[in-house]
């Protein structure tokens, strides 16, 4: 049975990658998606459901599944070092 140690939070520069990551692609198919109806909406109401569904989406779906990724990867590249 091997243990390993919890990575860590992630360094800032990680971190910005992943969410640049999970806010990009997240942003275009909802704009994709959307942009028909939001269209009539006024800017800042339009802007207002994107960036909530954008950041919901984010922070509760992606980034958890984006930190399992880190964490993997990082235990791999640190077997294969050992």
């Amino acid at each position: 049975m091997s243990h390993t140690a919890p990575a860590g939070p992630p360094p800032k520069h990680h971190m910005a990658l992943m969410i640049w990551m999970a806010v990009f692609p997240t942003l275009t198919v909802l704009e994709l998606l959307l942009h028909d109806r939001l269209q009539r909406l006024p800017m800042v109401l339009r802007t207002l459901v994107l960036s909530a569904i954008v950041v919901l989406t984010v922070v509760y779906v992606l980034l958890p599944r984006l930190q399992v990724a880190r964490v993997r990867l990082l235990a791999r590249a640190s077997r294969r070092r050992n």
